[in-house]
Parts: C-alpha cells; structure tokens; sequence
C-alpha cells in the first residue's frame, strides 16, 4: 500500500513538472496514470482538465474539472477553471454560476467578481451586472477596469453619456490602459468626433502599438479628417500585424482605387474574395478596378456575377455595358443599356465613378450595393475587458519577455536552435557516442515530446532498465544507466534521473557527463520546487488563478540554498575534469545567474566565449547579466553579437533596451 501511495505521489509531482515545463501532452500521460491508480483522487483530476485547457481542449477540461468537483466541492480553483472553460465554450450563465460558488469560499478575491461581471455583460444581463458592479466599485473603488466595465454596460444600453463618464474615471484611475483609450475612442468615432478619436486611438496605441484594430479604427478617423497618407500608413501596419484582417483589406482596396493605385488595390479585393467569394460588394469593387485598368473581360466577369445575384442593380448593368462597347460587343451593350432604360434610372448612372464620400461607412453586415464605395467598420465596437487568468503558459512562474536562454544539457533529440549554423560539440560526448548504441546530442532547451515519442520513451526506459537488471558487465550497466537518466530527463523526471547518474557516479565518480547532466536536472528541479513554494500572493490579485494551489511540502530556503549548491559542486567539478568545455561554464553562469550574482555569471559567461567564440547563447545571457547589473551600453553590445551570430531574437531586446 505505501509502495502504491508513493507511485502515485510520484506520478502526480512528475505531472507537475511536465506541466511547469509546458510539456502539456506529456503531463496528461502522467494525470492518466494517477487517474487509473486513484481515481478518486480530486487532484489529478483537476492537473489533467489545466493540462486540456492549455492545449484549448476545453471540453475535456470542463468534464474533468467537473470530476474534480465531484471528488471533493471544496477547492475554489476547480470552480474557476471550469468557468473558464465554459466562457471559452460560450456557456456564460453557467460560467457564472461557477464563480459564483467559488466566491463563497474565497468572496475577497477580487478576479471572481470581475470575471462573473463580464459573464452577465456576454449575457446581456445588464441590470444584475450593474448590480455587482456597484457592490465591487464600493468594495474597490480604484479598481479601474470595473469601470471600463460599467462603460460596457451602458453601451449595450445605448447610454453614451453614462459610458463616458465610466471610461473618464477609468482613465482618471490607470492612465496607462490601452484598451480603455480605445473604448474611449469607439465612442469618439460612433459621434463622427474625428480628431479627438484620432487622439485617443494616438494614446492607445501608444501602449498596445500591436492591436491592429486600432490602427484600422484610427486609419477611419484619419480618412474622415482627409488625411489620406496617414489612413493608408495605419492600413498598412494593421495588416502587418494581421495580415488576414478583413476590414483593413476591403477598406484600404477602397482607398488604393481612390487614389489612383488601382493595381494593388485588385490584390487587396484578391485577398478579400479569397476569404469570402460571395461577397458581392468587394467583386463590384474588383470589378470596377480591372475596368479602370483595362482587363475589361476580368471586369465582365465580376460584373456579371454580381448582376446574376441582384438583377435589378443598375449601376453594375451601366458599367458591364461599357465594357460590352469597348470589346465591340454591341449587341450585349444594348440588353444592358435596355434595361436600364426600361426601368427609368436617373442619369448619373452615365456618369463617372461616384468618389467615395466622407462621413459615409457601412457596416460589415451591410449587403447594400448602393455602398459599394463606402468604407467598412465593424458590426459590433465595444469595449474589450478580457477575462482575468493566468492559465496560458506556466502555471505559477510566467517568464517576462526578457528571459535568460536555458542551460546545455544532453538529449536523444537533435534540437534546431535559432543560432543557424552552429552545432555543439564536446569530445567527451564523442567518446561516449562511439561506443553507444544510441548517440547522445548537446541541445540548449528541451525537445518537443508528443504523445507518440513519449511513449516511445516509455517503453525505452522499461528496456533499458531490464539491461540494468540482466547485464553483469559494469561498462554496459553504466551505459544504460546514462540512457536512461537522459530518456527520464527528456520526460521530465528529474528525480528518477539524478538517481540514475547518481548510481552512475558510485561507479564512476569522474565522468563529466553523468556530472554535468545530474548538474542539470537538479537545477529544474529546484526551479520547479521554487515554483510551487514563491508565487506571492498580491493585494490586487486579480485571481486566484495566479497562485493555483499545486504546493510541495518539505522545502524551504535551506534546502534550496543546498540543491542549488549540488549544482555548482556537480559543474566545478565537471569543469575541473574538462576545463575546455564551454557549455560547463555557460551553465555555471546560469546558475550564478538565478542568485542574481551577475559579477560571477558574467565571470562565467566570459570564461565560455574564451573558449568558444560563435557560442550566441553565452553573448546572449552575459548581454542580459550586464543590463540587470546596470551596464546597458555593454549588454547592448553582447546582445549584438549573439544577433550576429543568429540569435535574431536578440534584436527586439536591443530595441527595447536602447529605448529605454
């Protein structure tokens, strides 16, 4: 029985490190496990539905938090997760009841009020929304996005006035919120209020510059202030950003065709035909385009479909008659021009091109052919509040954008790195591979293990732990033992790995890669054990979601402070036995690093590029060393360098520092 509970206790922590790891479809296999030995256990339950929801499988994350909550009620975070679920699933009342039982065993935390908020906005429930609203509002009255909420329900109630005093106070709050600048510019542009949209849009994306939303509402608002470059410049960036933006397409073709640049205009009504064939608006536009520049049959088609669909658009029978005149097609000019006359059209269908106006727009849903040349805005502007959570990658220890490049270490798995060129080679891993019956490669990060390589895994670890058992010649035991340690690394079970080198070392206590690779097993395995014990809880914590109670017992700082120091034994020593091994000085620095002793990392990290100049890694975490020290100029410099050599991330950090 105790054997049992320490498989499953096993079982579950190696999930936890998958899952830390992002090893997502791994973790699942270890939960499965668990599940299968214990299925009533609440706790792999609820690891497997987080496991789901990172790879969006939202039904099966429901359906598992649900088990979870059958296995014990009690657990705030089951609730909340399968509210999540079921606000991706578009279930927002049930979504809210959810939040509504996890507020009543954790009613302060404030990220459960928001959430269940925005559950009756989706809803439409807009008096009980305004009802929690208030209660919020008077138990935090400087939460800021209570009130870009509150903007939100008036909108939906068509009360503008009420919906700007709300999103003034937001902003009175946070300045510094980008979506609630362009909440405040929706409004702006709904009033035709041109310039001060144009500021607020300024404002906004100022501190979102990647929303291309923003820039194709703030090209609307310079169209309409005549401002035809800066229109064309935002259409531009906004479909850099996203390139399969619909509005941004039709409209910024509608702008191209206005000032004379017919050709590329085609291409953006190309792309919107691609998207949606039917679109009858955007085939009349192309229409009118390959007319303009000559392909007067690819015109006739156009027109043609168009006519096929609405008989009675006259303008579309005009200009297909004129392409008929111009071809010498007479005969199907005067059907056209017949009909026209038949049914009595004004004379300015014989005129030219209406220009398009200002002022004018349509919305997207809007199939009136008579708007043809008027810009498209969205059906529905409304104020984005997103959901608070902090599901999306890690659990507890979300890494920033800037973060240190990881250690070297072994692997079965060749790993493309994004330094082009560059392969790590070592000669002691040489030697190994030579009498190796499966070679052994130096990656700087973790394969990509799906669930049919893990098993192959699995099933590789099983036969090589049956040579460990049946083999009596200790050099083919050390060599499974190392096989095994790497295939359990691959995995992410550290524990299991340090116990094979371990072993290994008993046997031989000067091989530098059993030390180099139990140096850096040890060291994930202390990130992940300070994983579970740091996450701070904030005073603002928009939800509980950000510390997911997935807690060790057993460690604290002493310990921490001790593995870490297993760590740099393990490494000095490997570095005394091969002193010409740069990864080994490169993970030392890393390990100075994660005790913010940047002197001696950049030490390290120095010692390495000696060694091993086209190292990109080494010129890359030295780069960022020396900026947390205070030496920007220097970390600049290094950060160039690893760009150099074909670390291209490294050049949007140099933006960003020299910014700054």
């Amino acid at each position: 029985m105790c054997y049992a509970q320490f498989n499953t206790d096993r079982l579950i922590m190696v999930g936890r490190s998958a899952l830390y790891f992002e090893d997502y479809v791994l973790s699942i296999q270890y939960f499965n496990q668990a599940i299968s030995a214990k299925p009533y256990l609440f706790e792999p339950w609820f690891l497997r539905g987080v496991a789901k929801y990172y790879l969006d499988d939202f039904v099966g994350a429901e359906a598992d938090c649900t088990n979870a909550i059958e296995r014990n009620p009690y657990v705030t975070n089951s609730y909340e997760l399968r509210g999540l679920c079921r606000i991706r699933l578009g279930q927002f009342m049930q979504a809210a009841d959810d939040y509504t039982t996890a507020l009543k065993y954790d009613p302060q935390n404030q990220g459960l009020w928001h959430n269940r908020v925005l559950c009756y906005i989706r809803s439409k429930d807009n008096e009980r929304a305004l009802a929690q609203l208030d209660t919020m509002l008077t138990r935090w009255p400087k939460y800021a996005s209570g009130y870009s909420m509150r903007a939100e329900v008036y909108l939906q109630m068509e009360d503008t006035l009420k919906a700007t005093e709300a999103l003034d106070k937001s902003l009175e709050i946070d300045p510094y919120d980008g979506q609630t600048w362009s909440a405040r510019s929706i409004i702006s542009l709904s009033k035709s209020e041109w310039k001060e949209a144009e500021e607020y849009l300024d404002k906004a994306i100022h501190l979102l510059p990647k929303n291309g939303g923003n820039y194709i509402n703030r090209a609307l608002a310079r169209y309409n202030q005549n401002n035809l470059r800066g229109a064309m410049s935002d259409y531009d960036t906004a479909l850099d950003l996203e390139p399969n933006n619909f509005i941004g397409h039709y409209n910024r073709g509608l702008l191209r065709a206005q000032v004379g640049d017919d050709n590329r205009g085609i291409e953006d009504f190309d792309f919107v035909l691609n998207i949606e064939p039917d679109n009858m608006l955007a085939r009349f536009n192309r229409g009118l385009l390959r007319d303009k520049t000559g392909d007067l049959r690819g015109a006739i088609s156009d027109y043609t479909v168009v006519i096929n669909e609405f008989p009675n658009f006259w303008t579309g029978l005009h200009y297909r008659a004129g392409c008929y005149r111009r071809m010498g097609m007479n005969r199907q000019a005067e059907q056209d021009e017949f009909r026209i006359l038949k049914a009595q059209m004004d004379k300015r269908y014989g005129g030219k091109q209406p220009r398009m106006k200002k002022n004018q727009m349509r919305k997207r849903s809007d199939e009136d052919l008579e708007k043809y040349n008027q810009l498209v805005v969205a059906d529905d502007q409304e104020v984005k509040n997103e959901y608070k959570n902090e599901y999306r990658g890690r659990v507890q220890n979300h890494r920033v954008e800037v973060a240190y490049l990881p250690m070297y270490e072994l692997s079965m798995e060749m790993l493309k790195s994004d330094v082009s060129s560059y392969v790590a080679f070592d000669v002691a891993v040489e030697a190994f591979n030579r009498q190796s019956t499966r070679p052994l490669y130096i990656i700087c990060g973790s394969p990509d293990i799906n669930e049919a390589k893990g098993q192959t895994y699995f099933e590789y670890i099983e036969k090589q732990g049956q040579l460990i058992g049946d083999v009596r010649r200790i050099g083919s035991i050390r060599q499974a033992l190392m096989l095994r340690a790497v295939a359990y690394s691959s995995l992410q079970n550290f524990e299991s790995a340090i116990d094979d080198l371990t072993t290994y070392l008993s046997m031989d206590s000067l091989s530098v890669l059993a030390l180099w690779q139990r140096a850096v097993c040890q060291s994930k395995l202390n990130d992940f054990h300070a994983s579970q014990t740091s996450a701070p809880a904030q005073e603002t914590s928009v939800s509980s979601t950000n510390n997911i109670d997935l807690k060790m017992s057993g460690t604290g700082t002493l310990a921490e402070a001790l593995q870490t120091n297993n760590v740099l034994t393990d490494l000095s020593k490997a570095i005394s036995l091969s002193p010409h091994n740069a990864y080994l000085l490169y993970n030392k620095g890393n390990v100075y690093v994660s005790r913010k002793d940047y002197a001696a990392a950049i030490d390290d990290y120095s010692r390495a590029i000696a060694l091993d100049s086209r190292l990109a890694e080494a010129y890359y975490n030295r780069g960022l060393a020396y900026i947390d020290s205070g030496k920007t100029e220097e970390g600049i410099r290094d950060l160039s360098k690893a760009g150099e050599l074909g670390l291209y991330t490294a050049y949007s950090l140099i933006k960003r520092f020299a910014k700054e």
